[in-house]
């Protein structure tokens, strides 16, 4: 037999690609064998190997490879000793020559691996894992704390015993770390930590809290240029730490004979530091692991750099986002209302969901909830946008349809005039802009008349759960999302009876990755069906936003709950007049007789001018008949209605003119005032507080 060319100066340095080989029968005669095993073993050809002779398998067994350690002197009889392990193989062959009828051996002789080789050879697999794993494991996330703790569990346990990330406090909240110049400087917090069970670790400082002070030290200066400390010695730390000995045990753990500290370090900024210790692993730290380990922290310190940045614009969206919104709950004659809004988890970020809650005149109220397309700030900012236009179209007191309208044509303005700023790379970026495709719902009740209209945008129906009846999706006849353009937005007009609730929702809510809308508002629809009604307004939103919201959601979500109130019937006086004027005193003694009524006769003088003013224009310019309304809140309302669809306007009479106060001195004399237009003409409406200062002044006269 022939081996493979053999380089080294001799047995005792052999190296695992050292094999030899010998062919027995089965009286362990050699049959042949290589010239390698003529060095190690004093078998000739034709001889019974007594060494190897114990090693066959006995007569008619069918052994497979079976390995067996064994020593041969390497150097003579008196030489130092060579560990072998000795293989057994079956072989199915005859070699030439041969006549026996009986089984033949094959002999492999390896040297076998010393501790030394072994411990490196694992130290070597460690490392390999180690980095493959870092590699595919670092920087997954967006989230600095889930990253730290990914980062010990793939140190420990078989790099490290124990493995601890300590993180500069303004890293955790996503903002960039001052330059320290001095590890005296440097204030980290203890962000996640993972051990073996073995290392005792009772003492060290806890996950969440900040670091004690270290003085600035020789030792520790490398950390501030982004170099690794290694420490193959504790007893040095001890030394040159600096740091009070009753806190020593805050840093170093009880048993560990060695550590390496790297720091979290990117674009020249110290974001926090990794420390490693071994107790229970047998070899101390060496270069080799502190470079690996510097390999794998470089990895996570621009992980962790890239989660602060996404940390730092997430909370700066939240808080946009959240500061556009009202505040979650409101109080008003006409609703009680919370809100709920929740963005969805991972990389998604916030969104472009909102919903508002806007008064309107006569106390009445308007519900908006809209879905922008998208996430992040681009999708907010544009939520901003469209939640401002829907709040300036509302102070023109206009119905559901016809704000859409309005609102539609806005968001086609925005996209064209978004798409005119941008150059033809940032088109390629942007596929559209983020208010194209967006949805919105609006709703306006009046508490007077107990009815309720609304119009949608590609927006889902609102809910209605009467105060004694099955929750029931309204029937919103649909519209297309805002941004096509060209199509009416139809109004649907329904009776609210007092104690009803309405819950608008964006489809945040209810989508899901596994099933359809349709599943997902049915869910909602058995929710409240499921609720207690008379719950707190807080806790029933609360309780039906977590109980519908899916476990993965796909996009951010909003709620908006109203629980609906009538305004009784005593505290509304309404008239009706002819086209004469000499009704106009007639209306003027209507209004002080009902003030009196209500005990608001300080009122009286400011109303009973007012009235006679918007019911003499009314008669004069419109005709008949003319509508003449009192409601008592908070406020007092007076409103004079006529089928006149022409806009008044304010303006200053001259000295000369004969006319043209009237509707000046009723803007000077009340709080608020203006005009909606409606199906049948315009009503005119004003505002004056009671017990406000105007009335206390006008009630000396």
């Amino acid at each position: 037999m022939r081996e493979p060319e053999h380089r080294g100066p001799g047995p005792a340095s052999a190296s695992a690609g050292d094999t030899a080989a010998v062919v027995l029968d089965d009286e362990g005669v050699v049959i042949a064998r290589s010239e390698r095993a003529a060095t190690l073993l004093e078998c000739s050809p034709g001889r019974t190997c007594v060494p190897l002779l114990g090693m066959l398998p006995r007569a008619g067994t069918d052994a497979g490879p079976v390995g067996h350690p064994m020593t041969v002197p390497g150097g003579g009889r008196a030489g130092p000793k060579v560990p072998l392990v000795c293989t057994v193989v079956r072989l199915a062959a005859r070699t030439p020559g041969d006549s026996g009828a009986g089984t033949q051996w094959l002999v492999l002789l390896t040297p076998a691996e010393t501790a030394e080789e072994a411990a490196e050879r694992d130290a070597r697999r460690r490392r390999t894992a180690l980095s493959q794993a870092a590699a595919a494991g670092i920087g997954t996330s967006l989230d600095v704390i889930e990253m730290a703790e990914t980062l010990v569990n793939l140190l420990v346990p078989d790099f490290a015993d124990l493995a601890t990330v300590d993180i500069a406090e303004n890293v955790l909240v996503g903002d960039e770390p001052p330059r320290f110049d001095t590890s005296g400087d440097v204030r980290l917090r203890r962000t996640a930590a993972a051990q073996s069970p073995e290392i005792s670790a009772e003492d060290l400082l806890a996950v969440g809290e900040a670091l004690p002070p270290v003085t600035d030290s020789t030792l520790m200066r490398p950390l501030m240029k982004g170099l690794p400390v290694l420490v193959p010695d504790v007893a040095v730390l001890h030394a040159e730490l600096g740091v009070d000995p009753k806190a020593l045990p805050l840093f170093v753990p009880i048993g560990a004979h060695s550590s390496v500290a790297m720091p979290l370090y990117a674009r020249g900024l110290i974001l926090g530091c990794v420390t490693v210790w071994r107790s229970q692993l047998p070899s101390a730290f060496g270069e080799e692991d502190a470079a690996l380990l510097q390999d794998v922290v470089s990895r996570a310190a621009l992980g962790v750099d890239n989660a602060r940045r996404y940390t730092k614009e997430h909370r700066s969206v939240v808080t946009l986002q959240r500061s556009l919104l009202p505040r979650s709950a409101l109080d008003s004659a006409a609703a009680e209302t919370v809100g709920v809004y929740q963005p969805a988890g991972g990389g998604l970020g916030v969104g472009g969901d909102w919903f508002d809650v806007i008064p309107l005149p006569s106390l009445r109220v308007a519900f908006v909830v809209g879905d922008v397309v998208g996430h992040g700030l681009d999708a907010t900012a544009a939520m901003a946008r469209l939640r401002t236009a829907v709040q300036t179209l509302a102070d023109l007191d206009l119905d559901p349809g016809e704000l859409l309208t309005h609102l539609d044509d806005l968001v086609l303005g925005f996209s064209e005039e978004q798409m005119a700023g941008e150059s033809r790379s940032e088109r390629t970026e942007r596929s559209e802009p983020a208010v194209l495709g967006a949805t919105c719902l609006y709703a306006v009740y009046d508490p007077v008349a107990g009815r309720c209209a609304a119009a949608a945008a590609g927006h889902p129906p609102p809910v209605l759960l009467p105060p004694d009846g099955e929750p029931a999706f309204l029937g919103v006849t649909p519209g297309p999302p805002l941004g096509v353009g060209g199509v009416p937005f139809e109004v649907t007009e329904f009776g609210v009876r007092p104690g009803s609730m309405l819950a608008f929702f964006t489809d945040g809510l209810v989508e899901s990755r596994v099933g359809d809308i349709e599943e997902g508002m049915e869910r909602l629809r058995g929710s409240f069906a499921g609720a207690d009604p008379s719950l707190p307004l807080d806790e029933l939103s609360r309780t039906v936003f977590d109980g519908v919201r899916p476990q993965e959601p796909v996009d951010d979500a909003a709620l908006l709950l109203a629980r609906i109130r009538a305004l009784p019937s005593d505290q509304v006086a309404e008239w009706e007049l002819e086209a004469d004027l000499s009704l106009v005193a007639h209306a003027r003694e209507l209004v002080v007789g009902q003030l009196s009524d209500w005990q608001l006769d300080d009122l009286g003088f400011v109303t009973e001018l007012v009235a006679s003013e918007l019911v003499t224009n009314a008669i004069r310019y419109a005709g008949g008949p003319v509508g003449l309304r009192l409601i008592r809140d908070r406020v007092l309302v007076c409103e004079v209605s006529d089928p006149s669809s022409t806009q008044p306007r304010l303006r200053r009479a001259r000295e000369t003119d004969e006319g043209g106060r009237g509707l000046f001195l009723v803007a000077q004399l009340t709080d608020r005032w203006g005009c909606r237009f409606t199906s049948t003409g315009k009503t005119i409406w004003t505002e004056q507080p009671i017990g406000g200062p105007l009335a206390l002044t006008t009630a000396g006269r």
